[in-house]
């Protein structure tokens, strides 16, 4: 039999919530994303809390709380101790969204549920991994390779592929296969037949305009609102979506010389923009080759200004201004607030650029029609005074001398049980009349030998004071001790944390100053509620620049990687049966939909095995250069040898095989490929024109039902020389064998 593989959703399936599945190869386990949402409701985390202490590994996604939410507190509380794996914006810009997340719950609520210790704690050890990176598991993952590959949705989101024994398992949720401004389009199509993708349904009935389109859309909505007087509160995450946002208004606003101001509002929004700011690397390649080319950093926002506090924008006033506003779901933080100040404004505008999350006033404001007014819970801390300040103060008094007693109490207890020749055993102990008596003595020897026996009292089998001895067994050279150098160099690990730390204490570097002087101020304080029905008379528009794959699209990209088994989480009931029943009917896969806590086994039915091959063998072959690999054609016959199978040369000479091409050509590169060569090319209908007689076009069924994703290259046109010169720049393209 293959690689074992079985598959349990814990959250995310027939459903829209968190992201959460547990994946088991060959009996280790992988848990693939830790996503809560911002309701924070730990019932939700109950078919988690079953498996967290038995799961191996940890593969985050996207640095999103739909993503990670959960970490911090499955680590402190379900007994998750696994070792996380994450690239290095997922690990960065993660921990930004956890701090912003539990400020923005501190400050309108005693939030118990984690602490930025806690969050730290979650994220100290997380692996961190680069772009196509193979990562070799070791002690019970021996023999498993993960590796994560661009999404396309987030900056540093990733597709994981775990292979084991040649045989690929693929993760891939919320993935974009557009280029953007800041990102680059996913990887996930130069897959090809993996034994199992694990793939999302949720936007499986969307279908997505044109881009250069959707964003004037987007200004003119923004520009209409602002000229009329009016504000717009755009609701964002911390550190996802929202950076293509900022690039699209920072661009727009300072081509049009634009002066209205457009503010971006959350507890670590300047830490969030320096830390991407040095993240370029992980980009698209526009801002990669601007930034080498010019040494401009595409994140030096000249017309967005960042704050982390609402007192900027009280200064305005009522002054028109855009406001991008942790967090998306208005449950907490500033959007919350924010909304409900601009509610009653018929002039102003709320533009929600994702779907809100179910249970979220988000989600309840953009039902159709929107509902007139809503209840929503105003909170904010303030310090305590007076009798209730006394009163803390008492309280803690009392709690300060129940701690210093219970101390006394275990000292005391340690005293009794070491007994009362414990003092007489010990060298180190101080005895008032033993010292007084030593320093008497000491007195006929001269004035300063009390200080050398003076409190210390030798044991009963000593002749002399004894003092603690430690030898160095340390060995010399010529030049001294010898050191070993690996003692004095600083891990990776550690100089990032450093880097990330700042003067005094570790949160000055992590979050923006005014969010650490509130966690810092140990002034008493309580947090005060009340509930207010707000008229909603503002306008509310929904956006979509989610930055995901659309129906149509997700369906191509299944069809084209052709996976062998595929399992559909993460979208609506509607939208998994949807994208169920089109794969079932158009495409050779068996699909499965498992619900939560459901587990399906998808083992392969293909048999592996290991083989050798031997030395006689290698001699003989000519292997060619493949991108990092070598290949080659080989002929051989299966032995044995120690019990192992071993590939041997054939004992007869084989027939000839037909000529083998190895590649996949995409008719885009070649184009380039001949135009850089002085041809003129064009598409035509679906074909490459080369010169005035030739047409070059891809051919197969790979929408058919048993297509395998396979197709060909045809080339037609009359029997020219122009045609035999392209054919030998196609053939150029390949590798034959």
């Amino acid at each position: 039999m293959g690689t074992s593989v079985q598959v349990t959703p814990l959250s995310g399936a027939y459903g829209e919530g968190p992201l959460c599945y547990l994946l088991a190869v060959d009996g280790f386990r992988f848990l693939l994303d830790c996503g809560w949402t911002d309701l924070c409701d730990t019932s939700q985390l109950q078919p988690l809390a079953k498996v967290a202490p038995t799961v191996d590994a940890v593969l985050l996604s996207h640095p999103d709380m739909m993503h990670l939410g959960a970490l911090p507190y499955a680590m402190k509380h379900l007994g998750l101790s696994a070792p996380v794996y994450a690239t290095e914006p997922v690990f960065r810009l993660g921990l930004l969204t956890m701090y912003d997340h539990f400020l923005s719950r501190w400050q309108v609520s005693d939030f118990d549920l984690f602490t930025l210790d806690d969050v730290d704690a979650a994220f100290q050890n997380v692996v961190r991994l680069k772009y196509s990176q193979n990562y070799l598991l070791n002690d019970k993952g021996e023999g498993i390779v993960i590796a994560p590959h661009v999404a396309g949705h987030l900056l540093g989101g990733t597709v994981w592929k775990i292979t084991k024994d040649g045989e690929d398992v693929v993760y891939a949720v919320d993935f974009n296969h557009r280029k953007e401004r800041h990102l680059n389009g996913t990887v996930l199509g130069s897959f090809v037949r993996p034994a199992v993708l694990i793939t999302d349904a949720y936007n499986a009935l969307n279908n997505q305009g044109y881009r250069k389109k959707q964003d004037q859309d987007f200004i003119d909505s923004l520009i209409k609102v602002l000229a009329t007087g009016g504000s717009v509160l755009l609701p964002v995450d911390t550190a996802g979506r929202v950076l293509e946002l900022l690039l699209l208004l920072d661009t727009y606003w300072d081509e049009r010389r634009l002066q209205y101001p457009i503010y971006f509002l959350t507890n670590v929004s300047t830490s969030t923009v320096d830390y991407v700011k040095s993240l370029l690397e992980w980009m698209g390649d526009q801002i990669a080759k601007s930034f080498e080319s010019s040494r401009a950093n595409a994140f030096l926002l000249k017309k967005v200004t960042l704050i982390i506090n609402k007192e900027e924008l009280e200064k305005l006033g009522d002054a028109p201004k855009v406001v991008l506003a942790s967090m998306a779901s208005l449950e907490v933080g500033f959007s919350h607030d924010i909304f409900v100040e601009m509610a009653n404004e018929a002039r102003n505008l709320v533009l929600f650029t994702e779907k809100g999350q179910f249970g979220t006033l988000a989600r309840m404001l953009q039902v159709d029609p929107p509902p007139k007014a809503v209840k929503v819970t105003m909170s904010k801390r303030i310090p305590l005074v007076g009798d209730e300040l006394k009163a803390y103060e008492e309280q803690e008094r009392i709690k300060k001398e129940k701690a210093l007693k219970a101390n006394l109490v275990k000292e005391e207890e340690l005293k009794a049980s070491l007994g009362s020749n414990a003092k007489a055993s010990d060298p180190m102990v101080i005895d008032a009349s033993s010292s007084r008596k030593s320093a008497n003595a000491g007195s006929h020897f001269g004035g300063n030998t009390d200080i050398l026996i003076d409190g210390f009292v030798p044991p009963s089998t000593s002749v002399a004071p004894m003092f603690p001895f430690f030898e160095n067994t340390a060995e010399w050279d010529d030049f001294g001790e010898v050191i070993n150098p690996d003692d004095y160099m600083m891990k990776q690990e550690e100089m990032d944390n450093t880097l990330m730390l700042g003067p005094g204490d570790g949160l000055d570097g992590k979050i923006d100053d005014g969010s650490a002087r509130l966690l810092l101020d140990s002034t008493p304080s309580k947090v005060i509620s009340n509930e207010m029905t707000v008229q909603v008379k503002c306008s509310l528009v929904y956006m979509d620049f989610e930055g995901r794959s659309d129906g149509r699209s997700v369906k191509s990209i299944i069809a084209h990687v052709a996976p062998l088994k595929l399992i559909l989480v993460h979208g609506s009931a509607e939208a998994t049966e949807h994208l169920k029943m089109h794969c079932a009917k158009n495409l050779d896969l068996h699909v499965y939909a498992p619900q939560i806590e459901e587990t399906i086994d998808v083992t392969s039915d293909l048999c592996a095995y290991k083989v050798q091959l031997s030395e006689k063998l290698m001699s003989n072959i000519i292997s060619k250069k493949l991108g990092e690999h070598e290949i080659a054609w080989v002929n051989a016959e299966v032995g044995k040898e120690d019990e192992k199978l071993i590939l041997l040369p054939p004992s007869s000479t084989p027939p000839p095989h037909k000529p083998v091409l190895v590649g996949d050509l995409k008719l885009s590169d070649f184009k380039q490929f001949l135009e850089n060569k002085g041809w003129q090319v064009e598409f035509a209908g679906g074909a490459l024109r080369c010169g005035e007689y030739i047409m070059v076009r891809k051919i197969g069924d790979s929408s058919q039902k048993g297509s395998t994703g396979s197709q060909q290259i045809v080339i037609e046109g009359p029997l020219c020389e122009d045609y035999y010169k392209i054919k030998e720049l196609l053939y150029s393209q390949f590798y034959l064998l």
